[in-house]
């Protein structure tokens, strides 16, 4: 399948193309990329004074740069921005980032060639991925520089599996090294493809984590005997919230004749708060995650180079300004980490709940010979480990502040940074989940025993025993906890 482009790309396009889908443009599209260029080249032509076109750039953008030097100026631009540090983003993330680049040229405000465009394009056909490391971008420049440096023939990238040199790259998907033009260097360097392909990436994960963080609960909630009442159509509504009426239908359409939740009525008046508001934060994270989205779409809809080009060949306008500073999207992202953060330390403290002697009513610690076994006891410590790493990166992103450029750039955003501590966040969310999901499918055999299970929950604990068996302490439990995190990383819950 093709993702075509007309005019604005959704973050629901993007995360299809990181996962492997093809981006096409439309003629409009070509033809708006292919203006913009005529216009750039009437700027040059005129010798008109232009921020990163005829000028430096940064704290540099007063020092004018010669015709002859303009080629060279975008080829230096890509060379002294490509020095990011750290691990490398993998495929999905770099695709994306990609897409998110072709979707801000599409605009027709940047004015770089229509071969930029189509080697962006066949990056992604043939799936040749940049080498993109994951830090550096105290805003946006860093990352695409690293995607720019291939184009040119530097760097390095993998193509069907192998890392090469950027030229053997070019080479092995049938393309020869761009020499670049005016401009160019600073639009690929500019924008915020980086910020907004993660976030695009997180939004996807995030979507299926809500899902299987409801389905998870669900398990617990019957092998913990609640009370359903707390979770009535005519209870939830008086809190209004879209994310709350969501997760209580959800609820209870998965504990639907649950012959362990009726056997457990009347037992007690009130369950525990990690228990009775799983709508309250999964549905504040719902919520959440719907401003997020149309904060992530706002942003493909936006122009985010610096220039940006309009007016006509005859009467061409530059526009210096600062649409490739993205607070908003810092600010969704850093408000979706926290509240995924706190999906999963509401996770850990059920997982609690069912292991624990005290409060759970099951063998301690779901071990099949308490006492020689020591079933999930550890795995509980494992989680909130995780909970408390979250806790640590949900501390907000926006607030950072630093000053770069000789204090021409002297206020910075940080979406980069929020987009990666979203990504990382999701990491530990998944693995605590998939430690809930182990132990509540373990309760439930235990409970199976005396009381049928409700068919939306029995279809959790089949899938979940398609990957992994009963758990007594006869292999590494580590095993185990990752084969489910993969599962819910990579699968959607089975219908309620």
């Amino acid at each position: 399948m093709t993702i075509l482009i007309d005019k604005v790309l959704t973050w629901r396009d993007v995360a299809h193309v990181a996962e492997g889908e093809d981006l096409a443009l439309s003629q409009g599209a070509w033809d708006r990329v292919a203006y913009a260029r005529r216009i750039v080249e009437a700027l040059v032509e005129n010798g008109a004074r232009a921020y990163g076109i005829t000028t430096g750039v940064g704290a540099l953008s007063d020092t004018v740069v010669d015709r002859e030097a303009q080629s060279r100026l975008s080829r230096n631009i890509v060379m002294s921005h490509a020095c990011g540090v750290g691990p490398l983003l993998g495929r999905r993330e770099v695709r994306a980032v990609i897409a998110a680049q072709i979707g801000n040229f599409v605009h027709g405000y940047s004015g770089v060639r229509p071969d930029i465009v189509r080697y962006l394009c066949r990056f992604l056909e043939a799936d040749c991925i940049p080498d993109m490391p994951s830090k550096g971008s105290a805003g946006y420049l860093i990352h695409n520089a690293h995607t720019a440096l291939v184009l040119i023939g530097e760097g390095h990238a993998c193509v069907a599996g192998e890392r090469m040199t950027g030229r053997a790259a070019l080479a092995a998907i049938g393309l020869e090294p761009l020499v670049l033009g005016a401009k160019e260097g600073l639009s690929l360097v500019n924008g915020t493809a980086c910020s907004t392909g993660l976030a695009c990436v997180a939004l996807a994960r995030t979507e299926r984590l809500l899902d299987w963080a409801d389905a998870i609960a669900a398990v617990t909630l019957e092998a913990a005997g609640c009370q359903m009442s707390a979770f009535d159509e005519d209870v939830l509504p008086l809190r209004p919230s879209a994310g709350i009426a969501s997760v209580g239908a959800a609820l209870r359409s998965r504990l639907q004749g649950s012959g362990i939740i009726a056997a457990a009525v009347g037992r007690r008046l009130q369950d525990a708060l990690s228990l009775r508001a799983i709508p309250h934060a999964h549905g504040a994270a719902r919520d959440v995650f719907a401003h997020a989205c149309g904060i992530v779409d706002q942003e493909l809809a936006s122009v985010t180079d610096n220039p940006a080009i309009a007016g006509t060949p005859d009467a061409p306008l530059v526009w210096s300004e600062a649409h490739a500073v993205a607070p908003a999207l810092g600010h969704a992202a850093d408000a979706l980490g926290s509240a995924i953060a706190q999906v999963a330390a509401m996770s850990e403290r059920r997982i609690d709940r069912l292991v624990n002697p005290l409060v759970s009513g099951l063998p301690p610690f779901l071990a099949t010979d308490a006492g020689s076994h020591s079933g999930f006891m550890i795995a509980q410590y494992t989680a909130a480990a995780l909970v408390n790493e979250n806790r640590r990166l949900a501390a907000p992103a926006a607030t950072d502040g630093g000053l770069t450029s000789g204090l021409q750039e002297d206020f910075l955003a940080h979406p980069t940074a929020a987009a990666n501590k979203l990504l990382a966040i999701l990491d530990n969310a998944e693995q605590v989940l998939a430690i809930e999901l182990m132990a509540g499918v373990q309760a439930q055999d235990i409970l199976a025993e005396t009381n049928s299970p409700a068919i939306g929950t029995l279809d959790v604990h089949d899938m979940v025993r398609q990957h992994v068996a009963i758990y007594a302490d006869d292999r590494p439990l580590g095993h185990d906890m990752e084969v489910l995190r993969q599962l819910i990383a990579g699968n959607p819950p089975p219908p309620a």
